[in-house]
């Protein structure tokens, strides 16, 4: 695991409220192909992404930390998730494994109460409301993951406004997806799970909504990248 977390930032660790949190599917050496990444774009400017390339160990990661920092240099010249996006689809196509790679990028503007945020085949992120009794499904912008549009085709983005204390929730499938259900049912567990625990802390949510996750017999069923902010 000190190998993935060395290929991972730290900066998230160093606000009080954000939380990461990075968990491999049972494996020898504990690498995958799943990411976070949280970085600081400028005064109250927030970018936060995550994403997940398919298969695990050594290759995937190597593929991962291609991609994270990619997308993150991208996120620095751009300031769009949409445009950050389509600059890394154009730069998967050079590398082998890389196009069936899924994304969510997010930018996060505290002086406005917004968020931006563009996907690319992944799952959306969560926001649950200030009263902690509604959670709303960022899935308005919605493309396909980065080899399945033409790297040149324009992908969307969209923005919605968020009240101070609520909680934006970004993770990778692994927390929603398994062998003997449907997708739809673990997002709905998800939301279930965030609205129950809403009160807690970044922290102790983080660890909430991974304790709840059903677990498979023979370990989880897949890798796991997930990140909580508290707006």
């Amino acid at each position: 695991m000190s190998l993935q977390r060395a290929m991972l930032p730290d900066t998230a660790r160093e606000r009080t409220n954000v939380a990461v949190r990075y968990r491999p599917a049972t494996s020898a050496l504990h690498v995958c192909g799943d990411w976070y990444d949280f970085r600081e774009l400028g005064p109250g400017w927030l970018a936060v992404a995550v994403g997940d390339v398919v298969g695990h160990g050594l290759t995937a990661a190597g593929i991962m930390g291609q991609l994270r920092s990619a997308l993150s240099t991208a996120m620095h010249a751009t300031g769009q998730p949409a445009r950050a996006l389509k600059a890394l689809a154009h730069y998967a196509v050079t590398i082998e494994g890389a196009l069936a790679t899924t994304a969510v990028q997010t930018v996060i503007d505290e002086t406005t109460h917004t968020i931006t945020y563009s996907r690319a085949g992944h799952p959306p992120p969560l926001l649950l409301d200030a009263d902690m009794q509604a959670v709303q499904v960022l899935d308005q912008a919605a493309d396909p993951p980065l080899g399945a549009l033409e790297p040149e085709v324009a992908r969307t983005q969209s923005t919605l406004s968020y009240r101070p204390g609520s909680t934006l929730v970004l993770y990778t499938d692994g927390l929603i997806e398994r062998r003997d259900q449907d997708i739809d049912t673990g997002l709905a567990r998800l939301i279930q799970n965030l609205t129950r625990h809403g009160h807690l802390g970044p922290e102790p949510l983080a660890d909430a909504l991974l304790t709840d996750i059903p677990r498979h017999k023979d370990g989880p069923d897949d890798d796991i990248a997930l990140v909580v902010v508290q707006l």
